[in-house]
């Protein structure tokens, strides 16, 4: 089992930054990657951005690519998701996730992962 547990969200004007943490614990050894996704009321969870435990490889989304950046602590115990030049459209619940089941998972589709943090809000005001 992985335990995830989110933080750091709030409220932001647009334009400005936020850095969010997702602390694991548990059967870390077993993980293979880790991402963000987002989700509003009555759409579907989005993906936002991935990191490959295995070597550095990261993922993101078109729309967040060159304002959000993904990175993790050398312990591969903590990831982070640094959000720079922030839009309404970017205000959702943001959500950890980690695998353990695919060494090469196909890293934007929320049925990869089998862990999920509770999630924390973003709200970016215009």
């Amino acid at each position: 089992q992985v335990q995830l547990v989110e933080s750091g969200g709030g409220l932001v004007p647009a334009g400005g930054s936020l850095k969010l943490s997702c602390a694991a614990s548990g059967r870390t050894f077993g993980v293979y990657a880790m991402a963000w996704f987002r989700q509003t009321p009555g759409k579907e969870r989005e993906f936002v951005a991935a990191m490959s435990w295995i070597g550095d490889s990261t993922y993101y989304a078109d729309s967040v690519k060159g304002r959000f950046a993904i990175s993790r602590d050398n312990a591969k115990t903590t990831v982070y998701l640094q959000m720079n030049s922030l839009k309404p459209e970017d205000t959702a619940v943001y959500y950890c996730a980690a695998d353990s089941r695919y060494a090469h998972p196909h890293y934007a589709l929320v049925l990869q992962y089998d862990y999920w943090g509770q999630g924390t809000q973003v709200t970016v005001s215009s």
